[in-house]
């Protein structure tokens, strides 16, 4: 991987993270489609590249974090069923990152469920007048073990999440991002203990592209952030459903024709 490709898979991290559309999926499609071959380093570098989005998480959402005491057990209720379901799931989650047939059926599926929220959730644009509650919490939490089969995405499966439990757009997006910062860490100190434990090792060039790819990742992370929750409260899900079925159309038909869309 030279770092070109890895500030590029940056970009599309810190673009997709946050937005409904699956990191996972849009990177598994842009390291497949630039070659790069799924070795532990790369496929380490696509997990671990998302605590520079957690940092613009936590830059952005400061006070939150600092001055809501309340907020702190509710993210570790959300993060439960993640947590455990990860643990026990890993290795059939790290086949199915290499097969672009599963994220551009679970894209495709994803905007078609889309195309219906807005009519499903018509009143969700005021606040909940009610604080979250550890139900709340733990419903969302398992909304969120949905989206570890690539191209779900994570903040999609929450943010319905929170929907179903009769949070406005804002609140169910707001929660979303604060319940990835203990998700992502978990998910990215894991995949590094992995790597380590197996014999891996950082050479230099490794260093320069782990500290390009979070840097690259928590500006663009802070900028889609900012523009995505009025862009929700204002338009709602249609345009997301749309892009993910053109797009998990347009993969599912190249594979159809047989196109080579395994990662090597």
């Amino acid at each position: 991987m030279t770092l070109l490709q890895a500030v590029l898979i940056a970009i599309i991290e810190g673009l997709t993270e946050y937005l409904p559309v699956s990191s996972t999926g849009h990177m598994v499609i842009g390291t497949t489609l630039m070659g790069i071959a799924a070795d532990d380093f790369v496929k380490l570098f696509t997990v671990a590249i998302q605590f520079g989005a957690i940092l613009s998480v936590v830059v952005l959402y400061r006070h939150r974090f600092f001055d809501n005491l309340r907020l702190y057990p509710m993210l570790v209720v959300g993060f439960i069923p993640a947590a455990i379901a990860g643990l026990l799931l890993k290795d059939g989650i790290d086949l199915l990152l290499e097969r672009v047939g599963v994220v551009a059926a679970a894209l495709f599926a994803g905007g078609i469920v889309f195309l219906f929220i807005d009519r499903w959730f018509p009143h969700d644009n005021e606040d909940r007048a009610e604080p979250m509650t550890w139900r709340d919490a733990l419903a969302i939490g398992c909304f969120q073990v949905i989206a570890m089969v690539p191209g779900v995405s994570r903040s999609a499966a929450t943010i319905i999440g929170g929907l179903t439990r009769k949070l406005s757009r804002k609140q169910a997006a707001e929660f979303s991002f604060l319940l990835a910062v203990p998700t992502m860490c978990a998910a990215t100190a894991k995949s590094l203990w992995d790597y380590f434990s197996d014999g891996g090792t950082f050479t230099p060039e490794h260093w320069k592209l782990f500290a390009v790819g979070n840097a690259v990742a928590f500006v663009v992370a802070a900028l889609a952030i900012k523009g995505f929750v009025g862009f929700l409260n204002k338009h709602g899900f249609g345009l997301f459903g749309w892009y993910r079925i053109v797009l998990g159309g347009v993969l599912l038909l190249l594979i159809a024709l047989g196109k080579d869309l395994v990662i090597v």
